[in-house]
């Protein structure tokens, strides 16, 4: 079936006639047609009050709201309760859509506000369980003291809904009116908790890679998968800490992966051979149980991109940057902290920036904070208070493992013995009625999310299993992953919010057990103040030989994780380090050769955090200081690694083509900088994404090519059901097994790095074309690319090369979450803004990350950048990715973006007196 054809269905004409009533109702709320009545009553209505005095019950006392020229707001209480439950309200009156949104994501009930295409996703949720996890947290983990802030802001945010219409809280709802008769539900403690297990997800890390590994063994020898994933290059990117030292522990201390007797390892041609087990090479019908497992994986991986469409992409390849500075080295005198994390662009931004204020700090009323929250959760998630500033960046922790299951209808194999499913039923109802019941089973190992796939359940029942004791009808696969235990992470936001040295800062780390993350830290005392850094979560000990790269096989428990985690004062951490400052940005955070515990084999790879750390040397060098705006311009810088490493070899290529020079001459003189107006950073781009799909792209198994081409096609069109649109996807992928590449990470980097100087190696081999000779040479390859690139670039941007810009190809839009996503061109044109031309790419520190599989839009982003100038905190700076509001016609919906684009920051007022300079509302919540 052609890639392009629709398949027509009651079923299809029904949701295009929903959609085709939203669309002409936003069309009246944007005013078009009827737009006096509609913008007025309808457009205006979900508008927050934001001056005089609204009532608020529960509060003790008086509460003032003051917002800025962008809305931002800053409140000041005077008990605790009071605080968080004044922060329940005001978030709810700008960003409640986007709070039911992520509520409904995390609980797997989508489907109930968007309609019965979203039931397969929701299925999928439903299965891993946040919400389910989220309230066991509540229950048992969390601290009362934590239940009593989240309580607080939960009645917040039930005040502001009360007595409303959906209409009146935002215009989503009325198009949603048209759709179903939906009723917004009261907020609860444990929809806040569960968002953590949201972002969780987002940043979970090596999944995929896991998945492509094993497809890899399909075509690849165990030589090329090695060139794929090379190790981390120590020698020249140097991790976060070089000075850690682990006092005990080991890489895994297990008594090695024992295949022999409970089953083959399905990963390859060995049983167990990956340990000290007596397992033998080889082994009749392995080919077929490699079949079996590798079509399992396979659509395994379709049934997760589903998923992370709802959040942004996933963990591979998002990253984030922050660093801090000593005041040894800086003009204040006191350290300098920079963050900005990397995460999918949305609108709104999934930041709320928002100041906490106790009018006196006391027992009663200790929080004087500000920074970015999250809408729908108490407290400030990355910022600083009276005393300590702090980042986040992702760790990278290896926190999630495939297993394969053998099952059967009654159970699935455990050792030598047969054991029964935990299950449990889960009714999944559905806007405009009607309901679906999935069946959830779960292993030791965790769910079976294989269950979630029709696809799944058939490549299971036929996979043929020899040579292992073949109990039943198949293999399943099973989710390990840090997150479905429930933790504390929620009691350490409230502690970090408190912190008021290093030692409170890594109390409240201690407790920060997922998402994984880089703690970078800062204040004011002594001196020069004191820097520090701590790496805290969750990461599983594996028994020895297990190292993650690969699913396991779940019917042997000497692939089993350990009872307990890293502890967490073998977690790396630093203080006052002699270098004077500290960088993470998602490289190698110790040397793997002398940290005893395996953290991860899937590092970034370093190229961001280098750049920094270059960046900071160059200005301190011979007793130079660093400013606040050379923080700020640091993390705007633009350069390209990999341009610097290939630029050179392109330019001494023989060009004969007159059109093809005329490019090439661009990258003359460039400088390696990827701005918006820059043609030679749009040539270069081009021809690095060519380089990777001539090298590479071919020569992956057929079912990473299929992901790689066919992106756009599983999102082109959301009306054709699941298994057809699969169809299309893997039809499309095996018509064009010559388009199809790598992402362009920084990874790849490394992969082409050491091939640079083997001009005859293999990887350079491409077969000809209807229009081009077969490649075998680096040179003969990069050329070939340049002109595939040239004429790329033509169709794009057009012949004349003076008119090209890296901008026009690599561009920010903004989409609505839901229904500008999900919306026909008028509903996208009426939510949706953009689009943005950008400098940056991928691996910069300007992370405006792209992906070469898709093409060179912009897919994740530096979701806010801020410098906080520690002790002298007004002096601050910040810049959100969109605005305060999340009305889509409000002032304040994009009217940061702009600002961001160009690397701007704004003013971030702290104290008392700078809130009251820069306010421009003044809102009293009375008792």
């Amino acid at each position: 079936m052609p890639a392009n054809t629709t398949v027509s269905s009651p079923k299809k004409k029904g949701r295009r006639a929903r959609l085709l009533v939203i669309a002409l109702v936003l069309a009246l709320v944007a005013g078009v047609g009827y737009g006096a009545y509609w913008s007025v009553s309808t457009v205006r209505a979900p508008f927050p009050q934001t001056t005089g005095t609204l009532q608020l019950p529960g509060l003790s006392g008086p509460v003032d709201v003051k917002r800025d020229a962008y809305g931002v707001p800053q409140i000041y209480a005077s008990t605790d309760a009071d605080l968080f439950r004044a922060q329940g309200y005001v978030q709810a009156q700008d960003r409640f859509w986007e709070m039911d949104v992520r509520r409904h994501t995390t609980a797997g009930r989508l489907s109930e506000l968007l309609g019965a295409e979203l039931v397969d996703s929701d299925a999928f949720l439903r299965t891993l369980g946040w919400h389910r996890v989220a309230k066991e947290e509540y229950d048992t983990k969390l601290s009362a003291e934590t239940k009593k802030n989240l309580q607080a802001y939960t009645e917040g945010v039930n005040a502001y809904l009360k007595g409303k219409e959906p209409r009146d809280v935002s215009v989503e709802y009325s198009a949603l009116s048209f759709l179903n008769d939906y009723t917004i539900e009261p907020w609860t403690p444990v929809d806040s908790v569960a968002w953590l297990k949201a972002m969780a997800w987002d940043l979970r890390t090596n999944m995929q890679d896991e998945i492509d590994r094993s497809l890899m063994l399909n075509r690849l020898d165990e030589k090329q998968i090695k060139d794929l994933y090379p190790g981390y290059p120590y020698d020249l990117h140097r991790p976060i800490t070089d000075t850690f030292k682990a006092s005990a522990g080991s890489k895994g201390d297990g008594e090695g992966q024992n295949g022999g007797g409970l089953g083959d390892d399905p990963r390859s041609g060995s049983q167990g051979s990956q340990g000290g087990g007596s397992g033998q090479t080889g082994g009749s019908g392995q080919s077929g149980r490699n079949a079996g497992f590798q079509a399992q994986l396979t659509a395994l991986s379709q049934a997760l991109e589903n998923v992370p469409a709802l959040l942004g992409p996933d963990g591979h390849g998002i990253g984030s940057n922050s660093w801090v500075v000593s005041g040894k080295y800086t003009t204040t005198g006191k350290p300098l902290l920079a963050n900005d994390p990397h995460l999918a662009p949305q609108l709104p931004s999934v930041w709320y920036q928002m100041g906490l204020h106790c009018r006196a700090v006391s027992d009663k009323c200790r929080y004087d904070v500000s920074g970015y929250t999250f809408a729908g959760m108490p407290g400030v998630i990355i910022g600083h208070n009276q005393d300590v500033a702090w980042g986040f960046t992702n760790l990278g922790a290896d926190v999630t493992d495939l297993y394969l299951e053998k099952v059967t209808d009654r159970g699935y194999l455990r050792g030598a013995k047969e054991v029964p499913f935990e299950t449990r039923d889960e009714v999944i109802r559905i806007a405009g009625g009607g309901s679906r019941t999935i069946t959830v089973r779960t292993t030791n190992n965790g769910p079976l999310i294989s269950d979630r796939s029709t696809e799944l359940e058939k490549v299971g029942q036929k996979a043929p299993v020899t040579n292992a004791p073949d109990r039943g009808d198949g293999y399943a696969v099973a989710l390990r992953w840090t997150a479905l235990d429930p933790g504390r992470s929620m009691d350490a936001v409230f502690k970090l919010n408190r912190a008021k040295d290093f030692k409170e800062f890594r109390d409240a780390a201690r407790d920060f057990e997922v998402p994984s993350q880089n703690l970078i830290y800062a204040d004011a005392k002594g001196a020069e103040g004191h820097i520090g850094y701590q790496a805290p979560g969750k990461v599983p000990v594996r028994a020895k030989g297990h190292d993650g790269t690969l699913p396991a096989p779940g019917w042997d428990p000497a692939y089993d994780w350990k009872k307990e985690y890293v502890p967490f004062d073998e977690l790396p951490y630093e203080q006052d380090p002699k270098r004077g400052y500290i960088v993470t940005a998602n490289q190698a955070v110790v040397n793997a050769d002398t940290y005893p515990y395996l953290l991860t084999e899937d590092w970034g790879y370093g190229s961001r955090s280098q750049r920094i750390n270059d960046l900071i040397e160059s200005k301190i060098k011979d007793g130079g200081k660093i400013s606040t705006d050379d923080m700020r311009t640091m993390q705007t810088d633009n350069s390209s690694e990999i341009a610097k490493l290939l630029t050179p070899l392109l330019l001494k290529i023989d060009v004969e083509d007159p059109y093809v020079r005329e490019a090439q001459k661009l990258l003359e003189g460039w400088h390696y900088t990827q701005e918006s107006d820059s043609a030679a950073a749009a040539y270069f781009n081009a021809v690095w994404r060519n380089v990777l799909k001539l090298a590479f792209g071919d020569k992956l198994p057929k079912e990473l090519r299929v992901r790689g081409e066919c992106l756009n096609v599983r999102s082109a069109d959301p009306t054709v059901p699941e298994d057809q649109r699969n169809k299309l996807v893997r039809e499309c992928g095996l018509r064009s097994p010559d388009k199809a590449q790598p992402d362009g990470g920084d990874r790849w980097y490394e992969v082409v790095r050491p091939l640079l100087n083997d001009e005859k190696n293999a990887w350079w081999h491409t077969p000809a074309s209807r229009t081009d000779a077969a490649t075998e040479t680096r040179d003969q390859l990069l050329a070939r690319a340049m002109e595939d690139a040239r004429w790329e670039l033509t169709a794009e941007l057009g012949k004349d090369v003076s008119t090209w810009s890296w901008g026009r190809l690599h561009q920010l839009n903004l989409r609505n979450q839901t229904l500008g996503v999900e919306g026909p061109g008028v509903v996208k044109f009426l939510l949706n803004r953009g689009p943005w031309n950008l400098s940056g790419g991928e691996a910069a520190v300007n992370a405006t990350g792209w992906n070469a599989a898709g093409g060179y839009e912009v897919v994740w982003v530096p979701s806010m950048r801020m410098v906080v100038n520690v002790g002298d905190w007004d002096k601050s700076r910040w810049i959100n990715l969109t605005g305060a509001s999340g009305h889509a016609y409000s002032p304040h919906y994009t009217d940061q973006t702009e600002k961001w684009a160009k690397g701007e920051l704004l003013d971030w007022p702290y104290s008392a007196k700078a809130v009251d300079l820069a306010k421009a509302d003044h809102l009293v919540l009375k008792p």
